[in-house]
């Protein structure tokens, strides 16, 4: 049953993934960034990555953005490493349970001076209390979209990168037969509106198609923004199937230090300097 559920997640990623909109990224060699910044939830926060010290909290060091632990090898570390001469000064603006809602605020948060920024939001758009709960897709768009706008106005040479949200059915057909996860998942109330015991297939699939939906708007967003300073990530973090090692035994939710380590290694390879 474990291989039935994982091979199912994977054809209905195949066939629901909307293609993402092709980006001819502007090139610019990581020697010019001498500033970077992070926005997003609680995944760029690293919260829960690992039980001392992370247990229900923040644990920034381990983020695959901005991260400082060479554990995980962030963005932040890769440029930094490219550098002979100064520092490479990190932000991360990122906030435990934000939604997209909250994407304008953070962005008016990165220093003026950033030259590249990271984006990975919407989890908790489609993580919500019940499948009614979750964002409509054109509130959802929309609030990126303006986001977005607002940002470039005040720094029109920022490049930015944005990573789609990672898939919530795979970890549900992954880990739903984990005792230890089906507790966490109950215990503090994450992601009902996928998680939840109560819901039946077709619900699952409701969500996974909003998701899927959200990542859309991402990508066609992100693409319309003018001299390829937007580079979405062709929905590489939602098409990677994570492994049981890669989420937290905290609240089997969250990447562990591991799956921040792979978090920073397939959105780097999706960036404006992946190969």
């Amino acid at each position: 049953m474990r291989r039935l559920s994982l091979l199912l997640s994977a054809v209905v990623a195949i066939l629901f993934v909307a293609p993402a909109t092709a980006q001819a990224a502007a090139p610019f060699p990581t020697s010019s960034v001498t500033v970077m910044a992070s926005a997003g939830d609680s995944i760029t926060r690293g919260f829960d990555a690992t039980l001392f010290p992370c247990l229900l909290a923040d644990c920034p060091q381990y983020s695959w953005a901005t991260g400082t632990s060479t554990s995980v090898s962030s963005h932040w570390l890769r440029i930094r490493g490219t550098r002979s001469a100064s520092a490479v000064q990190a932000t991360n603006v990122a906030k435990t349970g934000a939604k997209m809602l909250a994407l304008g605020g953070q962005l008016g948060a990165v220093p003026t001076t950033a030259q590249y920024v990271t984006v990975l939001m919407g989890a908790n758009d489609v993580c919500t209390a019940n499948e009614a709960a979750m964002t409509p897709t054109a509130t959802f768009r929309q609030q990126f979209s303006d986001a977005l706008a607002a940002f470039y106005k005040t720094h029109p040479s920022a490049y930015v990168f944005v990573a789609s949200i990672p898939n919530v059915y795979q970890l549900w057909a992954t880990l739903h037969t984990n005792r230890s996860a089906a507790s966490a998942w109950r215990t503090f109330d994450i992601c009902q509106s996928m998680l939840s015991t109560a819901n039946d297939e077709p619900t699952r699939q409701r969500v996974l198609q909003r998701e899927v939906d959200f990542n859309s708007a991402l990508a066609s967003v992100c693409g319309s923004v003018a001299g390829g300073r937007c580079l979405f990530d062709n929905n590489a973090v939602f098409n990677y199937a994570f492994q049981p090692r890669e989420v937290s035994t905290v609240d089997y939710f969250h990447p562990s230090i591991t799956g921040q380590a792979t978090l920073a290694a397939l959105t780097w390879k999706a960036s404006y300097w992946g190969s």
